[in-house]
């Protein structure tokens, strides 16, 4: 019997196949106690497993470097590496074993239980659901001490992918799975910032996650429609709607090929306008995706994955290697690198400030301002590898001028100190500022005068505008880009820096946002920021645009005070 399960779309595209079911984890382990003459093979049985998966992974990693998976596999085969490295996992369910006579499997799954709480406990969406990479990594070592291998899944004979159906994907699964002619992935859990997500969009493969208990309802080998643009899953399709999928498949494909011959052309509108077309990237390696679409630049950033899962602060030097990889990657295109973005909920050096509500505490720049010697050590590496390239830094949740005036004075004191070590760097670094609270983009003034560019975090300031916090599933509903209390605000600060002569770009996730881009273009926006697989999309409906016409329509669309006949308005744009 067809039927239809909806979820939340996160790499579009149309896939037909047959489901091909992953086993969930296999973490609901005994617990028993050994003899005190075998705790030391218990250790040495643990230290083997890792091992074991420390080789694989880095066969891994060697087959992502040779170009058999993008940079995004890459970066978080490297995560699990770092985690299983790391001694707050391993080396803490080594202790475990020791001190209460547990078996390998049990500790290690209790020293992750643990550190999974404190992931959940952290703000930001990108690092919570890095929580998934912790549990992820374990389970690979659980499966080799309880002599379960994992299964690939067959090769099809039909001329139909597999599709893979999962309570969550690891980016290792997907090398595993990228010679089987994988079409698809629909998963239980996961969110827009997972890395079942983040690798799939990477590999143009469609994907729907948060389908709760697709697993459930679903049979091995059973007939598949993946609809990734509106995050529906058909399940056993009559022949008309298979029919009908199979055109708009088609269809899809064509379209990605002619977006491809976009890649080398300048974005401009009809009427001549030109647009900058920026790349978000997580990690390092993210920056080769971004050239790969001949982006203009990194327009943001993120530098949380140097401070995540770790008691110690990341040290100068290795905070310079990261940033001056990217500038080199970029080879002369503007990089700008967003200072540390994370709230006090994150335990780092054994301190730590419990908060009631930390989407409204001491996090981003509030948090640096508070860590002076940490803040410093960034901006320090920052200035070093600002003579690899054109390096920018972007200050996050900058709510007033004060923060500006402090953050400037620990810049220049960063500067000082590399000068009394006689390190070159570039004196004349831009700096900007994240309209990303209400109160900023009202009072934009101050920030014009004291900074060199502004940057629009949209999912921040829809969030804060909107008092809605969109990973909480009572009111994510709620959660409405185009409202017209946000677009009066994003048209507010892009008119407001024009003025003042400092460019203003979008970095949220509007700008990646085909059905947003005509709305932006007529507010006078003339910087995207988005992910690298996004700017292609973009780019051929900024070359549709007319630049001059849509002014027009967008002063009277922002006329309106309701959010149905706005949504109308725009699509009708």
């Amino acid at each position: 019997m067809s039927f239809t399960v909806h979820g939340l779309a996160v790499s579009q595209g149309i896939a037909i196949g047959h489901a091909h079911l992953v086993s969930h984890a296999l973490l609901e382990v005994a617990h028993f106690t050994v003899a005190p003459k075998h705790v030391e093979a218990e250790v040495a049985r643990l230290h083997t497993a890792v091992a074991r998966v420390k080789a694989d992974l880095a066969g891994l990693k060697a087959s992502s470097g040779s170009g058999a998976a993008p940079s995004e596999v890459d970066a978080f085969v490297g995560m699990h590496i770092m985690f299983l490295e790391d001694p707050m996992l391993v080396g803490a369910a080594e202790t475990l074993i020791r001190t209460r006579r547990a078996n390998a499997e049990w500790a290690l799954v209790q020293q992750m239980e643990l550190l999974v709480e404190q992931f959940e406990a952290i703000e930001d969406a990108y690092l919570r659901e890095r929580k998934a990479d912790v549990v992820q990594v374990v389970e690979r070592v659980v499966k080799v001490l309880l002599g379960h291998p994992g299964h690939l899944p067959p090769k099809r004979k039909d001329g139909l992918g597999t599709i893979i159906v999962a309570h969550d994907l690891s980016p290792t699964d997907t090398i595993g799975f990228k010679d089987h002619a994988v079409a698809g992935f629909i998963t239980d859990v996961g969110g827009p910032t997972g890395h079942t997500a983040i690798v799939a969009r990477s590999l143009s493969i469609p994907a729907v996650v948060a389908l709760r208990h697709i697993r459930h309802v679903v049979k091995d080998d059973e007939l598949l429609i993946i609809d990734g643009t509106r995050g529906v899953v058909i399940v056993d399709p009559d022949e008309r709607v298979l029919e009908e999928y199979r055109l708009r498949k088609a269809a899809v494909e064509l379209e990605r090929s002619r977006l491809k011959r976009l890649k080398s052309m300048p974005a401009a509108t009809l009427d001549g306008e030109p647009v900058q077309l920026l790349a978000n990237i997580e990690l390092p390696p993210d920056a080769s995706q971004a050239k790969s679409v001949e982006a203009d630049g990194v327009g943001l950033f993120r530098t949380e994955f140097l401070f995540m899962s770790r008691d110690t602060w990341p040290n100068e030097d290795e905070q310079f290697e990261a940033y001056k990889a990217v500038l080199k990657t970029m080879a002369g295109k503007p990089v700008t690198v967003r200072t540390l973005d994370i709230g006090a909920d994150k335990e780092l050096e054994g301190a730590t400030r419990q908060e009631d509500n930390p989407a409204l505490g001491l996090r981003a720049i509030r948090f640096c301002l508070a860590e002076p010697k940490m803040f410093l050590t960034q901006l320090r590496a920052l200035l070093r590898a600002s003579q690899f390239g054109k390096l920018k830094i972007l200050i996050p949740m900058l709510a007033s001028s004060h923060e500006i005036d402090q953050t400037l004075v620990l810049l220049d004191k960063a500067k000082a100190q590399l000068r009394e070590r006689k390190i070159k760097f570039d004196e004349a670094v831009e700096v900007g500022g994240m309209i990303e609270v209400p109160a900023a983009a009202l009072c934009l003034g101050a920030f014009t005068r004291k900074l060199q560019f502004l940057s629009i975090g949209t999912n921040d300031l829809i969030q804060y505008t909107l008092a809605i916090d969109r990973g909480n599933e009572a009111v994510a509903h709620l959660y409405n880009p185009l409202h017209p209390a946000v677009l009066k605000l994003i048209h507010l600060t892009i008119q407001t820096g024009t003025k003042a002569g400092i460019p203003v770009s979008v970095c949220g996730e509007m700008a990646g946002d085909p059905e947003c881009t005509r709305l932006l273009i007529g507010m006078g926006l003339r910087q995207f920021s988005m992910h690298p697989a996004q700017i292609l999309e973009v780019k051929q409906g900024i070359l549709r645009a007319d630049a001059a016409d849509l002014t027009t329509k967008v002063q009277r669309l922002l006329k309106l005070d309701e959010p149905d006949r706005v949504r109308e308005a725009v699509e009708k744009l």
